[in-house]
């Protein structure tokens, strides 16, 4: 089976690929190879992807409609998985615009460009707990209201939502949305939280906590949301379920929306606490207010793909952070080139 995987060189994709390759699959990789974060640790993902034989990349952006078109009437795909987007609460304030070509218009391209395919058995894309916004209620459900949202982000990834339902309904094409929640691992990403903390403890320096401490995540190791992924892709909604609200048929679409988290949420201290004895060292705390675009807490409700696939994720905190810290002081050690690469 051929599948094509968007945002590749991104922590996730890079990790799906990786796995997907060494159970057969072909993967044909596509990202725009940003700088949002240290583009030599995208390159360096990719250098252990190019080890397989199965695997082919272009750099491709997906805001670039007719480009795109084009290398999947080539490619032929018959699951695509789309991780590509651009990623960060905070960085959709400086820069919205990012947010909207990204994950709005290169959402829509994609979309466009997969309907004209007769080989695309089931298409699954990366939505977000964000998404659950300034909802009280924990642990959230797919079920739950999304109206709300406190990010750009946020609001770009309930949009996909929307028009990944639409494409379903109008075009029978099988979609499932996917919402991560707080993901975590080596070769993640540099603007994430625990990587920015492992750094500074390592440096002697004073880590950033917002909310005075008093936040609460869904952490989520790597390899649960990669099994999470396979399992779905691999199990396309084959026949129409009408969602009932009140009695009345809501959508026959052949489309999902699933939780992808770990159902065990951490105190944000609890984690630190985890992570400075991974490292052998005790961070200095500087305790902030909350920051504009936060939530204080994520839970996820993992019953509905529990349900249907019988995932249930597997790995500790105190494993998934050991796992990583290994993987950190590995990369970024002094006498390896890597060291050269800067977790920005």
């Amino acid at each position: 089976m051929k599948v094509l995987v968007t945002g590749a060189a991104g922590f996730i994709g890079f990790h799906l690929s990786q796995h997907l390759l060494r159970e057969g699959f072909e993967v044909a990789g596509l990202d725009n190879l940003n700088s949002y974060y240290d583009v030599n640790l995208k390159t360096d993902r990719l250098s252990q992807l190019q080890t397989h034989r199965n695997f082919s990349f272009e750099v491709l952006d997906l805001a670039d409609g007719p480009s795109l078109e084009r290398f999947i009437t080539q490619c032929k795909p018959r699951v695509v998985v789309n991780l590509a987007a651009q990623a960060g609460v905070r960085y959709s304030m400086q820069n919205p615009l990012a947010y909207i070509n990204s994950n709005i218009v290169g959402f829509a391209n994609l979309l466009e460009a997969c309907v004209k395919q007769n080989t695309l058995e089931h298409l699954v894309f990366a939505s977000s707990s964000s998404v659950y916004g300034a909802n009280s209620k924990t642990p959230f459900a797919e079920t739950d209201s999304v109206d709300h949202p406190v990010s750009l982000y946020a609001a770009t990834k309930k949009s996909n939502e929307l028009i990944a339902h639409s494409y379903s309904h109008l075009y029978d094409l099988p979609m499932t949305g996917l919402r991560f929640f707080t993901v975590y691992g080596p070769w993640g990403r540099p603007d994430m939280g625990y990587f920015k903390f492992a750094k500074a403890i390592i440096a002697g320096q004073p880590i950033e906590i917002y909310n005075h401490g008093q936040m609460q995540r869904d952490f989520t190791y790597i390899d649960d949301i990669v099994e999470g992924i396979k399992r779905v892709m691999l199990n396309p909604p084959h026949t129409s379920v009408a969602e009932q609200s009140n009695g009345k048929s809501m959508s026959n679409a052949r489309y999902r929306v699933y939780n992808l988290g770990n159902h065990q949420p951490v105190q944000l201290l609890e984690f630190i606490g985890t992570l400075e004895r991974a490292l052998g060292k005790t961070a200095s705390k500087i305790y902030l207010p909350m920051q504009p675009g936060d939530v204080v807490s994520t839970y996820a409700q993992m019953d509905a793909l529990h349900q249907a696939l019988g995932f249930q994720p597997t790995t500790s905190i105190k494993d998934g952070l050991e796992r990583f810290v290994a993987w950190y002081t590995d990369y970024y050690a002094t006498d390896r080139p890597a060291a050269q690469h800067v977790a920005a």
